[in-house]
């Protein structure tokens, strides 16, 4: 599942095939869009809920609210069943999205205040390389990053057209993710998960939580009038 931003997914997964997958992006509230996309895609598919082996959802960093709406969906789906749940980095699927490309994804989310979220990885013969460690930073920071890489680099993520429109074509290497390939999606999460699910990399759903990078930005105004550092 990923519900990290505007769009929202679901993938019925095996291993080497991705059986089906919801994708939409629109105005209505992940909360309205993943039960009912979750129930059609498994009646389309033929599949049961029970016959499920593992749930695996985007865990953040992303919208606040997109991000618990996500991870509640999953738990609630492994906790009835005992299912294990695994733990995606919202910016590390998308780098799965390039899993046939040799070159350097820049994975990009909007954190308002003209920040991003962001990551960077490596994608060659099929494989995915961490560059880097999830982060908050501004998009300055990110540009004084980019200037230093030779690769080419593909911007990706709800963030990556802003980041586009920031750099003004100032760097030659760095291009903007073809349109079917700039969100995060549900197929990529299954690809990083089954990765995951091969290392021994699962939670139970207690476990399962989201993952932030930072403090919501009602607690962030709240702690500036109280003078609590940030």
């Amino acid at each position: 599942m990923d519900t990290s931003a505007k769009a929202a997914s679901v993938c019925l997964a095996q291993e080497d095939k991705i059986i089906g997958e919801f994708f939409i992006n629109t105005a209505l509230t992940h909360s309205q869009t993943l039960v009912p996309m979750t129930e059609q895609l498994c009646k389309n598919a033929g599949v049961s809920l029970s016959e499920i082996g593992a749930v695996a959802v985007n865990a953040g960093p992303g919208s606040f609210t997109g991000v618990r709406i996500g991870v509640a969906a999953a738990k609630g789906i492994a906790f009835e069943r005992s299912l294990p749940c695994v733990a995606v980095s919202t910016l590390e699927s998308m780098a799965y999205n390039f899993l046939g490309c040799d070159c350097v994804v820049c994975a990009v989310m909007d954190a308002r205040c003209s920040q991003v979220y962001n990551a960077m990885f490596r994608v060659s013969d099929g494989r995915v390389e961490r560059l880097c460690g999830d982060r908050a930073l501004s998009l300055a920071d990110l540009k004084l990053d980019l200037e230093r890489r030779s690769e080419k680099v593909l911007l990706v993520g709800d963030g990556a057209r802003i980041c586009a429109g920031f750099l003004e074509n100032s760097l030659s290497n760095v291009f903007l993710a073809p349109v079917n390939h700039v969100n995060q999606t549900a197929a990529s999460v299954a690809c990083a998960a089954f990765q995951k699910i091969n290392a021994g990399e699962t939670l139970t759903p207690a476990e399962l939580m989201p993952v932030y990078l930072r403090l919501p930005q009602a607690q962030r105004e709240l702690n500036l009038k109280m003078g609590v550092k940030q």
